[in-house]
């Protein structure tokens, strides 16, 4: 039932993936050349792109989950006429180019996100339904439908077996996020072999249960994959997954079917007898018949077309409604973010203080109005996390313009949708969960580093000040952890204060996302003045507290909960003649960014004696305490038990300091 210029076009994809994967001697064939036809019918008869404008608002979001084919991408990409030439495709895995092994964000025009990593391309696709879905009810009205997308994936058998696509799976039929659809490559093999080795569940019945529309096709029956993707469409309910029954290798005379095409080039005569069996010239290499060019880019000709009238709509709605107008630009071009400043609550110094979890809470409430499309939620912890944003309404499945998002006790699955909310463009998200449970989560936080995506996650319980839930849930390790990723900002302020200005951090921050790591329990709200300002958070690092006379003989540096410890100390050192600066450092990531002149009038080199304290792992605090210096923390898993016994039990306490300053004495 395939026309010979579909099949040509399908046949395209292959011998362009064929070909790319054995001149870098790296890369996986088999995928491509098993959904070649899947991709082409939709790429050509039903995606809305403009590769004039990758960027375009109301464009379609394609993922490649299994994102391993990253050559079905890059020929696609090419043929439809995105900034991606030949030379590229030929450059394929190689330094520099923009065709990498697994598709990156921002390397290669027209990928809507990074993948590879499986089951993040299938979880993360779930934000970008529900951005769509929520920005729809924000700016449709009864006259004129501004919002109207969808979000495609392609996804393996190994995206499938993943958990974080179970957790995903069922938030997305939940929700009942109807724009979503998934093709599934179902060719039953996996990289040991056939994947009844290790993965026979019924998956028609599993994504049943989860509320989605499922359907099953012949993947390499085009007017089959068509009808497919027209009854998915025509759904306004639910998800749909469409299995596609395809073969690995399709048209390899040796390697069809066969997990030795999933990963490893075919090789030159592999492919020679391939070309032939598809009735191309076995000779030519990385060639594209003038027609096939012609049926791509005639469906973005198209979504050029559909951007023009698209860009219509917005000047009507600026003629009729500038209200919405206005407020549509500015989620756009986030102008609302130039008022933070404004409204970021301060607060008054208090000895008893309240928990930063709370003041968290009391700067999202004061933040919703300025921002009205920061949304988001928690992993079934909002009383907990205190992230519910008061008045807002909830995010469901029958109520697509709430803002408080519940995610369930799904921490990796929050994640990748926050990210995929940021990814589509229009919000600002952010997901919340306890600290510890990064463990969970960081798969997704890792790519939003990678990304370089300002996904915010806000992680409270931060330390044994946990207490009585002992050490399952008392992290340890996770900020020495998380301050080894790159590009991830980790901000760990002391009081309400600095909360406040870790939000304005975090909400401005475009090189990457931001984790604001916050207590449980109490902790005090200091003095401020200009010398020791809350605002000094966007440093990294600052005095909080000077010496007396300002002539230290030492500095304590301190983060968070523990910052209270160094002011104890420092009153209790005075006393008895000893004179230490107190510094806070709420984010190494932003100190380390700062001027020599800055670092150095923080952490003066000439002040040796130098000791800090955080409820946490003591790894990496050596680069700031030097060689005479002494961390003091916690470097074995906690206990269970109230937290002011805790820190008494590990000595993470103000005698800590003490004993230390007196040792150098």
């Amino acid at each position: 039932m395939n026309n010979a210029i579909d099949l040509l076009c399908a046949h395209t994809i292959r011998t362009l993936s064929m070909d790319a994967v054995q001149k870098a001697n790296s890369g996986h064939p088999g995928m491509p050349m098993g959904m070649a036809d899947v991709a082409m019918v939709l790429w050509t008869k039903f995606l809305k792109y403009n590769p004039k404008n990758p960027q375009w608002f109301d464009r379609d979001r394609f993922i490649l989950s299994a994102g391993h084919g990253s050559m079905l991408l890059y020929s696609l990409l090419h043929l439809s006429g995105y900034d991606l030439s030949m030379d590229e495709l030929k450059n394929f895995r190689q330094m520099g180019s923009k065709t990498p092994g697994h598709p990156e964000f921002g390397v290669t025009p027209g990928v809507e996100m990074t993948t590879g990593p499986l089951g993040q391309g299938f979880a993360t696709g779930v934000g970008f339904a529900m951005a769509e879905r929520y920005l729809a009810a924000q700016f449709n009205t009864a006259s004129q439908t501004l919002i109207d997308h969808y979000t495609y994936a392609i996804v393996s058998d190994g995206d499938l077996m993943e958990g974080v696509s179970h957790e995903a799976a069922s938030l997305a039929g939940h929700l009942s996020l109807e724009k979503l659809i998934y093709l599934y490559d179902s060719n039953s093999i996996s990289i040991e072999g056939e994947t009844n080795l290790a993965f026979t569940e019924d998956v028609i019945e599993r994504f049943l249960a989860y509320n989605w529309q499922v359907i099953k096709v012949d993947g390499h029956n085009h007017e089959h994959i068509e009808q497919s993707i027209l009854k998915a469409k025509a759904n306004t309910e639910q998800p749909s997954l469409i299995i596609c029954e395809t073969k690995i290798g399709y048209g390899s005379p040796n390697k069809e079917g066969k997990e030795s095409s999933h990963g490893a080039p075919l090789g030159v005569d592999e492919i020679r007898r391939t070309k032939m069996g598809y009735g191309l010239d076995p000779d030519e290499h990385f060639h594209v018949e003038r027609q096939v060019y012609d049926v791509f880019q005639a469906s973005g000709e198209l979504g050029a077309a559909l951007e023009l009238d698209w860009n219509n709509k917005l000047k009507h709605l600026d003629k009729n409604d500038p209200v919405l107008y206005t407020k549509f630009v500015s989620w756009m071009n986030q102008t609302y973010l130039q008022n933070i400043t404004d409204v970021l609550p301060e607060f008054e110094a208090d000895s008893k203080g309240i928990a930063t979890r709370t003041s968290s809470g009391k700067v999202i409430n004061a933040l919703k109005d300025t921002i009205p499309n920061l949304i988001g939620g928690s992993a079934d912890l909002g009383p907990s996390t205190k992230t519910d944003i008061i008045g807002a309404g909830s995010f469901t499945q029958y109520n697509h313009d709430g803002r408080i998002i519940h995610f369930g006790v799904r921490e990796f699955g929050m994640a990748a949708a926050v990210n995929g909310i940021m990814l589509h463009g229009g919000l600002h998200a952010f997901g919340a969960t306890f600290f510890v449970f990064t463990d969970y989560l960081r798969p997704a936080l890792r790519l939003a580093a990678l990304m370089k995506i300002p996904s915010i996650f806000v992680m409270t319980h931060d330390s044994i000040g946990l207490g009585e839930d002992g050490p399952t849930h008392q992290p340890v390790e996770h900020l020495a952890s998380l301050r080894a990723m790159p590009n991830l900002l980790v901000l760990r302020p002391a009081d309400a204060n600095e909360v406040s200005h870790a939000w304005k951090v975090a909400l401005e921050n475009k090189k990457g996302p931001s984790v604001l790591v916050l207590t449980r329990q109490n902790v005090p709200i200091y003095s401020r003045h200009n010398d020791n300002s809350a605002e000094l958070v966007a440093k990294g690092g600052y005095v909080l507290s000077e010496a007396e006379n300002g002539e230290a003989e030492g500095i304590v540096i301190a983060t968070g909960s523990e910052v209270q410890l160094a002011m104890q100390a420092q009153a209790e050192l005075a006393k008895k003649g000893t004179s230490v600066r107190v510094v806070s450092l709420p984010s190494w990531e932003l100190f380390d960014l700062q001027s020599a002149e800055y670092k150095n009038s923080v952490l003066p080199t000439h002040l040796t004696k130098r000791v800090s304290i955080e409820a946490g792992s003591t790894l990496g605090w050596q680069k700031y305490l030097g060689l005479e210096g002494r961390a003091i923390g916690i470097d074995s898993f906690g206990e269970s038990a109230p937290f002011e016994e805790l820190y008494e039990h590990f000595n993470i306490s103000s005698n800590a300091i003490i004993a230390y300053f007196n040792d150098q004495s």
